[in-house]
């Protein structure tokens, strides 16, 4: 029961190997990548707590040493600090460049380790092992790597693609509620960017999802990363087609920085409400159906999600001071936002110019729902 996904960059080419029990065949799977039998690995406390005796039994099947740093779980995690951290660690344990360095955790720990290898000794090859359902379906896949700055989320940061990913779903059963539903928001976007047969699918298939059910899992996985390949493939460095994968990120981004990148709002919950957001644009843009976002708002209901700002617990900010924030975004171009919108499910479109006073009268709207 494994699925592979190619993702075909010439010189480049990397797998995407998805199923149950990967980490007790890590050894075999890893090694023919390796010049000499050692890697190092960059985890977080949380998931070694859970997980890395698994792995390192699995490498030590095929003769395969392993040294491990372990950071400390969150979001605040993906900063200089730590980044120094992992760098002077790899430097410490003689990482040379023809070595390996695994990332062995959910998105911040990919994003970091993934940023640390590509500056490390100007560029070493790194493994994916993402834990969380978020990291497999999204942000293991793509060679995007980065930390947090004061100023926003992912602004300092390289592309360097993985030489491989490793998606075990056991994993995934060791989630939280919470947890596995945050990376559904990323699952449920691949469907409203271009796949309405897959939100479909997910609509059917969701609560069974949800409850475990592994050939759900896996199908969910596969179908996720194989739109994420086929878009990485046409534009790897987002001049164009790549920007559809940021649907529901301007305004999520914003709220993530609103809520101090706390626990507060997870990053796909504020994913899942940044799509429901983009999608009220829409429709109040006149590109789609009312209908739309109401149909994404009752299934992210049904999953049991966040669905809109009312649902984010503490106090935010005033519409003027998210719309700043979300000014800080990457998908700013001559000092002007450039939105992901949709003419319906499944048909998103990057670039979209809306005036600001549209922007700031649908956050007032939203905000005003939570008095």
């Amino acid at each position: 029961m494994r699925e592979t996904v190619s993702v075909a960059l010439p010189g480049r080419e990397y797998d995407v190997i998805i199923g149950p029990g990967l980490l007790a065949d890590a050894g075999a799977l890893i090694a023919p990548l390796l010049r000499r039998k050692r890697v190092a690995v960059i985890t977080e406390s949380r998931v070694a707590a859970l997980h890395l005796q698994t792995l390192r039994d699995g490498l030590a099947a095929e003769g395969i040493a392993m040294s491990a740093l372990e950071l400390t779980p969150g979001e605040g995690t993906k900063d200089w600090a730590n980044l120094q951290r992992s760098v002077d660690w790899l430097l410490d344990e003689q990482v040379e460049r023809g070595d390996i360095v695994v990332a062995f955790g959910g998105g911040v720990i990919g994003d970091l380790v993934g940023f640390a290898a590509a500056v490390l000794r100007r560029g070493v090859r790194f493994v994916q092992i993402p834990t969380s359902l978020l990291a497999q379906v999204d942000s293991s896949v793509g060679g995007k790597t980065g930390i947090n700055a004061s100023q926003g989320k992912n602004l300092i940061g390289a592309f360097h693609q993985p030489s491989l990913v490793l998606a075990d779903t056991e994993v995934l059963g060791t989630m939280s509620p919470r947890d596995f539903l945050a990376g559904y928001g990323e699952v449920v976007k691949y469907g409203l960017l271009g796949d309405a047969d897959f939100f479909d699918w997910l609509e059917a298939q969701g609560p069974a999802l949800a409850a475990g059910d592994m050939e759900a899992r896996i199908e969910a996985v596969r179908r996720s990363v194989l739109m994420k390949a086929d878009i990485v493939e046409r534009d790897e460095t987002e001049q164009g087609d790549r920007a559809l994968l940021n649907l529901g990120h301007t305004f999520g981004h914003a709220l993530e920085a609103a809520t101090g990148y706390s626990d507060r709002l997870l990053h796909g919950e504020g994913v899942a409400i940044g799509c429901a957001l983009a999608f009220e644009l829409s429709a109040r843009q006149g590109l789609c159906p009312q209908e739309d976002p109401s149909r994404l708002r009752a299934h992210l209901a049904q999953m049991g999600m966040k669905t809109d700002l009312r649902d984010i617990p503490g106090d935010l900010p005033e519409a003027e001071e998210l719309l700043r924030l979300m000014g800080q975004d990457k998908k700013v171009v001559d000092g002007r936002l450039r939105f992901v919108l949709a003419r319906g499910i499944g048909q998103a479109f990057a670039g979209a110019e809306v005036d600001n006073a549209d922007v700031l009268a649908l956050l007032r709207h939203a905000l005003s729902a939570r008095q």
